[in-house]
């Protein structure tokens, strides 16, 4: 069993940054590929990035790509997201989550465990 709990969240203008961090209980951690997805009002849960259980692997979708970047501390049992270039567009909760499944899952229905997210909004 793996509780996530995400923080790091907040306000911020259109250009700035924000990094997410998210907490993982448990001693199974690093046995499992991590991902963050994010979900605005009225639409669905959507992938945002992907890591191995080791870290070396990472994947991420277009939209963020050279402006997000993806980590992951397997001795302290963390994992963020670090956000720069921010744009309104970016706004969602966003949503830590652990799957057995590798680091290419990208579908939110395969994944084992989430967190509660965090609210990221960005305005112009």
């Amino acid at each position: 069993q793996v509780q996530l709990v995400e923080s790091g969240g907040g306000l911020v203008q259109a250009g700035g940054s924000l990094r997410l961090s998210c907490a993982a209980s448990g001693r199974t951690f690093s046995s499992y590929a991590m991902g963050w997805f994010r979900q605005a009002p009225g639409k669905e849960r959507d992938f945002v990035a992907t890591i191995s259980t080791s870290g070396g692997g990472t994947y991420y979708v277009d939209s963020v790509k050279g402006r997000f970047t993806i980590s992951r501390d397997n001795a302290k049992n963390l994992m963020y997201l670090q956000m720069n270039s921010l744009k309104p567009e970016d706004t969602a909760v966003y949503y830590c989550a652990a799957t057995s499944r590798g680091v290419r899952t990208t579908t939110p229905a395969r994944y084992d465990y989430w967190g509660q997210g965090t609210q990221v909004t960005v305005f112009s």
